[in-house]
């Protein structure tokens, strides 16, 4: 047996549209404010940034470069053969192979690249770890049969290493190729 609905008093029906219409208003408001966050990457993240000469030659040839500079000190900030950090020696690198305006930082490089699965990385490929528990703060350039180059820290010198060995493998974020 049903029951037959009973009837709202008038004053909760105009006050129910008052509400649903302030809601209306608020709700597009909330909208709003998503649609523009998204657009806008969340507020803090830039959308990713081509850079003109990549190819998969370019960055095989950047591989080859930096394994030309195994031995060469560490020097922070350094970006030449007197000496490298981990961004420098990317920079270096891909510079030497024709790739122009490469950035010398681990966040801006991150920008210019795109991520691509681990199985299918590259001779040139850009590989990023945690380090000292910051996310995107040491990277190297992948020289196949998963190895890679990098300058490594203060009183090293370039060197190649196994993204199979244990510590590299726990603090392996990320391989990518720019765009």
């Amino acid at each position: 047996m049903s029951r037959r609905p009973e009837a709202v008093p008038r004053s909760i029906l105009l006050n129910m549209r008052k509400i649903t219409s302030m809601n209306k208003v608020q709700i597009s408001a909330v909208v709003l404010g998503a649609l523009f966050a998204a657009l806008a990457g969340c507020g803090n993240t830039r959308p990713p940034v081509r850079l003109n000469g990549y190819s998969y030659t370019v960055g095989a040839r950047a591989a080859e470069v930096s394994l030309t500079m195994l031995g060469r000190p560490y020097r922070y900030g350094g970006n030449g053969p007197a000496g490298f950090d981990c961004s420098g020696l990317v920079q270096y690198s891909y510079a030497s192979a024709g790739m122009k305006k490469v950035p010398h930082s681990t966040k801006e490089l991150r920008r210019h690249t795109r991520s691509v699965p681990k199985r299918s990385m590259r001779e040139g490929d850009i590989l990023f770890f945690k380090q000292r528990g910051k996310s995107y703060s040491h990277v190297g350039i992948y020289v196949g049969d998963s190895r890679f180059v990098h300058a490594p820290s203060t009183g090293k010198t370039v060197r190649t290493d196994s993204v199979e060995d244990a510590y590299w493998r726990r603090h392996f974020l990320d391989a990518r190729r720019f765009l």
